[in-house]
């Protein structure tokens, strides 16, 4: 089972860039952000310190149905401040194990107090599948003697 250090090497060039977001910033500048990139959800960093995380469900639960607006409202308002990380050495199995209970789509990878990547449900459940498929492979090799 890889290590989330392995998985990180592996990652595209562009798919490893941690997209982020000062908590200071309004509301509007992080969904214009993820609108920009693609995602749905931002770190919310502060001097490499990971301070909490926005998503677009954040801002329609917390914003649009309390009438309140992306224009005034600063990202520390809305995000999840409790977020749940993991370091290099953790395994694949673990980081799904955690995403699974905590019901978790992004995990943010702290090495030494500082944010050096990010992983998404879907990096790790391709890992999970590909290792499985080489089990595979690898036993029924094994069957036909091989």
């Amino acid at each position: 089972m890889k290590t989330v250090a392995q998985l990180l090497k592996l990652k595209d060039q562009k798919n490893q860039t941690v997209h982020q977001i000062d908590p200071d910033h309004m509301v509007l500048e992080a969904l214009m952000k993820m609108a920009e990139k693609n995602v749905g959800a931002l770190l919310v960093v502060k001097d490499d310190k990971v301070m909490g995380i926005i998503s677009e469900r954040d801002y329609a639960r917390k914003l649009v149905l309390h009438g309140r607006s992306s224009v005034g409202t600063p990202v520390r308002d809305i995000m999840v401040a409790d977020v749940i990380t993991v370091d290099t050495h953790q395994t694949v199995d673990t980081c799904l194990s955690i995403m699974s209970e905590r019901r978790l789509r992004h995990l943010p990878v702290v090495e030494n107090g500082k944010l050096i990547g990010l992983l998404s449900i879907g990096d790790l459940v391709k890992e999970a599948l590909a290792e499985q498929a080489a089990l595979i492979q690898q036993l029924e090799q094994y069957i036909r003697g091989e």
